[in-house]
């Protein structure tokens, strides 16, 4: 099974980012992610034995408690950069997220998954760009979006998610949620 873990977007800030989604698409012929696929990832675990899915979930509810986590969702790009784009993403702020990234990263290497060895960049993938494309009409409607706020939430827990392929795309179904505070 392929898993991941991450935070769940409120439905007013999905409900805000499928509005711009619905504006952006008709610009580029791109890999669009769903509205309801949208997440934070923070630690991509990939393929995961299922006969060992509870000493994953065990790892993960040990991760220490911390304070819930504001988060912002504001301003777009592309990484690795808007010349030779690959991704087309939403940002993220969110002070305390790089800390849970860590124990996560923490956690699961103790279990075998490969520990990061890029620095975390929090973000949301709004599209993947899988060939060279006539990007301009896409930054032209960038430019012209009205506000590059999409909504804040504070995240009180975190979710293992499992993703399986599909004829339409990834379909991601929670598996375990994590409180911050184990009270």
């Amino acid at each position: 099974m392929r898993l991941f873990v991450g935070l769940d977007l409120p439905a007013a800030v999905v409900s805000n980012l499928e509005e711009l989604l619905d504006r952006l698409r008709p610009t580029a012929a791109i890999n669009w992610s769903p509205p309801e696929n949208l997440h934070i990832t923070t630690k991509f675990i990939g393929e995961w034995p299922e006969d060992r899915l509870e000493e994953l979930k065990t790892a993960l509810a040990a991760i220490p408690p911390r304070a819930e986590i504001p988060v912002h969702i504001r301003k777009i790009g592309f990484f690795p950069n808007p010349h030779s784009p690959r991704v087309f993403w939403c940002g993220i702020e969110a002070p305390g997220l790089e800390a849970l990234a860590a124990a996560t990263d923490q956690a699961t290497s103790a279990l075998g998954v490969p520990a990061e060895t890029r620095a975390f960049s929090p973000h949301l993938t709004l599209a993947r760009i899988k060939e060279r494309l006539n990007l301009q009409p896409l930054r032209e409607a960038i430019a012209a979006t009205p506000s590059l706020e999409f909504g804040s939430f504070t995240a009180a827990g975190f979710f293992l998610y499992r993703s399986q392929p599909s004829r339409t795309g990834s379909v991601y179904t929670k598996l375990a949620e994590f409180p911050f505070s184990h009270t």
